[in-house]
């Protein structure tokens, strides 16, 4: 069983007290201001490849994007994340051009109408292209031409959402060592990568821990689960790094079961408590009910 007593709580406590109040940058998206020391925001999630799990969520054309995206967006979404690769290693690969060919009319069909877009991929190629789509945050799960992608990213005054990947991309890389990064490890990742970022112009950056897809692949289930809620409930420790905190909900399928639509909303409660900023979630109506009864303490 995980360890979720008082005294683990009091030990979170402790460590944020420590830790202190660290603002972290705010700005404009799309014409809307993220003033995210004072509200968190919800992405909602849009798969436009049939092989993603999450079987809610996936929208086989444009039309029932553009359609899906309204409704998050109505539920209290502020922003809507598209992929169009599903990031499970044992799924199909989409090429860069199919993936322009599924991202590129939804990002331009929702620009038009207001709805900010963010694109998940970890080709710079993909990222470029719904960047001139009208895209205006690029999630990226790769660590190659990262500068590049930075560069970009400030010419469209668009943000990036830097994850914390082993390997080249979130398909690649060694699927048992998912688990063993320390808290000190990623932050000096971050480290790292907002420096590029600053080099290439670039001031709207998110950070991502990658607990939604660095260790969805993880054979060891019980173990994933632990150490994504260790590391919502310590999403404080990044706030020194001066980027807003976005976290992809966990599923927790080895404890939901059939209930598995519900996990997300747990887990939001536990990012709440830890300082996350941007919730990227499948379930934007049950977050944001969770995060406006969380509002009231």
């Amino acid at each position: 069983m995980l360890a979720f007593g008082r005294e683990y709580l009091g030990s979170i406590v402790h460590a944020a007290e420590k830790e202190g109040d660290n603002k972290v940058r705010e700005f404009h998206l799309g014409g809307s201001f993220f003033d995210f020391n004072s509200k968190p925001r919800i992405m909602g999630v849009i798969n436009l490849s049939p092989d993603s799990w999450y079987r809610e969520s996936v929208c086989p054309d444009t039309d029932q994007a553009v359609k899906r995206a309204h409704v998050l967006t109505a539920q209290g979404a502020a922003m809507i994340d598209l992929g169009a690769e599903s990031s499970l290693s044992y799924t199909q690969r989409r090429c860069a051009e199919e993936q322009k060919a599924r991202l590129c009319p939804v990002v331009s069909e929702l620009a038009a109408s207001g709805i900010i877009t963010s694109v998940e991929t970890y080709d710079l190629g993909v990222a470029e292209a719904a960047l001139e789509a009208g895209a205006k945050v690029v999630n990226f799960t790769g660590t190659r031409d990262t500068a590049r992608l930075y560069g970009l990213a400030a010419e469209h005054d668009a943000a990036v959402i830097i994850c914390f990947i082993r390997g080249e991309h979130i398909r690649a890389g060694d699927e048992s060592d998912k688990l063993s990064g320390s808290m000190d490890a990623i932050i000096e990742y971050f480290v790292r990568e907002l420096d590029k970022a600053k080099g290439a112009g670039l001031d709207k950056v998110f950070i991502d821990p990658g607990i939604g897809f660095s260790y969805v692949n993880s054979p060891t289930g019980v173990e994933r689960v632990k150490r994504q809620a260790e590391i919502l409930l310590h999403s404080f420790k990044f706030h020194r790094l001066g980027a807003p905190v976005c976290n992809a909900l966990p599923c927790a399928f080895e404890f939901f079961g059939d209930e598995v639509r519900t996990g997300e909303a747990f887990f939001s409660v536990l990012a709440g408590i830890g300082g996350t900023h941007l919730f990227r979630t499948h379930e934007v109506a049950k977050v944001k009910g969770v995060l406006d009864i969380l509002s009231l303490f």
